[in-house]
């Protein structure tokens, strides 16, 4: 049980910041409230999501995650003492949410290429995977069979 406590509060805490915080935000409230007032578990997410996409590159960030998040670790600690039927449900938002599903931080990204003349591609992003490219070409820009 305090393993899944813990993957499931890290879980939470870290929609908070993502585009599927909506998504997940329910269902989180659905497993919350087993516990408590549906209403105000809700806000307190809302509150704690606010604090901690304010916080995004600031000093305190990682202070303010790990209070985030131990405050989540205890509510569902709690939950899952008085309401182990709870479980079930949490694995589940852990299986599709954790660390391993595509989600996508909230925020602002720059990129740049310095340093003179690129001549060849230049690939920026998160996660790459089966990507080919020929440089062979023979059409008229010089790309043929290349995969973005």
């Amino acid at each position: 049980m305090a393993a899944l406590v813990a993957t499931g509060a890290t879980t939470a805490v870290g929609l908070m910041v993502t585009e599927t915080w909506e998504q997940a935000k329910q269902r989180l409230v659905r497993i919350f409230s087993r516990g408590g007032d549906p209403a105000a578990l809700g806000s307190e997410l809302e509150r704690s999501r606010s604090a901690l996409v304010a916080a995004v590159g600031a000093p305190d960030q990682d202070a303010l995650t790990s209070d985030v998040t131990a405050n989540v670790r205890l509510l569902l600690r709690r939950l899952l003492e008085e309401r182990p039927d709870a479980a079930p449900e949490l694995r589940s938002l852990v299986a599709e949410f954790g660390p391993a599903a595509d989600t996508f931080a909230i925020g602002t990204v720059h990129n740049s290429v310095t340093g003179g003349t690129v001549h060849g591609q230049v690939i920026q992003g998160h996660t790459f995977s089966g990507l080919t490219f020929n440089t062979g070409g023979d059409g008229a820009d010089g790309r043929r069979g290349e995969t973005p």
